[in-house]
């Protein structure tokens, strides 16, 4: 199960990257608003199941609502959710 919400913080934060990093600006500069959509999608999806699992993971590990607290800002901001699977969840494995 670690794994698995390992996988989902790395897709997340690649479809983070990729919304804002590469259809926002296909979407507002070259006027192609489809690619956006469907990354925004997928972010979408990845975001709740991302948050899901790590509601899961404090409530299981006990490890407080900090922690929680702390990957769900990480979910808000680029680069947040590798930083957060190479600090926690690394470690959680080991």
């Amino acid at each position: 199960m670690l794994k698995v919400f390992r996988t989902s913080a790395i897709l997340e934060g690649i479809s983070y990257l990729a919304l804002f990093g590469f259809t926002m600006p296909l979407k507002y500069w070259a006027e192609i608003p489809e690619p956006n959509q469907w990354v925004g999608y997928a972010h979408g999806i990845l975001f709740i199941v991302f948050i899901v699992l790590a509601g899961i993971f404090c409530w299981e590990r006990k490890w407080g609502i900090r922690r929680f607290v702390i990957f769900f800002i990480a979910s808000l901001l680029p680069f947040g959710t590798f930083y957060a699977d190479k600090k926690y969840l690394r470690t959680a494995s080991s």
